[in-house]
């Protein structure tokens, strides 16, 4: 039986690392990439949704109930369903458009970017977290910080940056996102000058059709340890059949 040399053994062994090294490289996702299949494990490519939301203030709490529906990026559709006062309050987004109706005097008015960042119904979450405007993979530049242990989950750290010329009020987000079932786990957001603003903790993972999802998002500011904003989803539906045209503001108006 003939044997190789002992150096072309060794060579050949190194184009088969180097093989299987690049194999590796060309299947290692990008952090964009990680941020897709995480917006797709928790958004769908549809979703309907029905939510409390409680804000937590030194002096008083606060409910909102609400129902939602979500289509793609583009498209979503949130409806105030309690308390009394608010009910039949709704905030649109189509594409570039964002707009909120007010039952109360039966008027709808477009909302401008440079509202995206003030609070939603009086909570601790902005406009823009929950009637997205701006978007994670296109509006901003991604880094992999590394992996980590976070809550007992073996998480990505990504760090992201906004693009030069995007209404984005922060200076920095960072995300952690499951290594294996891309849940999105954290954010922290902070502003111009690298300062802590607030962090968003999602937990309370349950079962949905066929994925796990977080159901409770807390938001807490970083310099009120006595504030809070609790989002806790009762009812999620992934993928269902709606159209592009149930996102419309004669729509909006007519919900209940």
């Amino acid at each position: 039986m003939k044997h190789l040399p002992i150096r072309r053994s060794l060579s050949i062994l190194s184009i088969s690392v180097l093989i299987a090294l690049s194999g590796n490289a060309v299947h290692a996702m990008s952090p964009a990439e990680i941020i897709e299949r995480m917006e797709a494990t928790m958004r769908g490519e549809s979703q309907y949704a029905e939510m409390t939301m409680k804000i937590v203030r030194p002096r008083y709490e606060r409910e909102v109930s609400m129902r939602s529906w979500l289509k793609g990026r583009d498209h979503s559709l949130i409806l105030i369903t309690a308390p009394p006062r608010d009910e039949g309050t709704a905030f649109l987004m189509r594409r570039n458009d964002i707009w909120n109706y007010d039952p109360r005097i039966d008027r709808t008015t477009r909302l401008p970017s440079s509202m995206m960042a003030q609070s939603w119904m009086g909570s601790d979450f902005t406009n823009d977290d929950l009637v997205r405007d701006s978007d994670l993979v296109e509006d901003y530049h991604h880094e992999l910080l590394g992996t980590e242990e976070y809550d007992g989950y073996q998480a990505y750290v990504i760090e992201m940056t906004p693009k030069p010329d995007t209404p984005i009020v922060w200076g920095k987000v960072r995300l952690w996102i499951g290594v294996d079932d891309y849940m999105q786990l954290r954010i922290e957001n902070y502003d111009q000058r690298d300062r802590l603003v607030n962090t968003m903790k999602l937990d309370q993972i349950e079962q949905f059709g066929d994925r796990r999802v977080p159901t409770r998002l807390s938001m807490v500011p970083a310099d009120k340890d006595d504030e809070r904003t609790v989002l806790t989803y009762r009812q999620i539906e992934f993928d269902m059949d709606i159209h592009e045209s149930f996102f419309s503001r004669a729509n909006m108006q007519r919900l209940r």
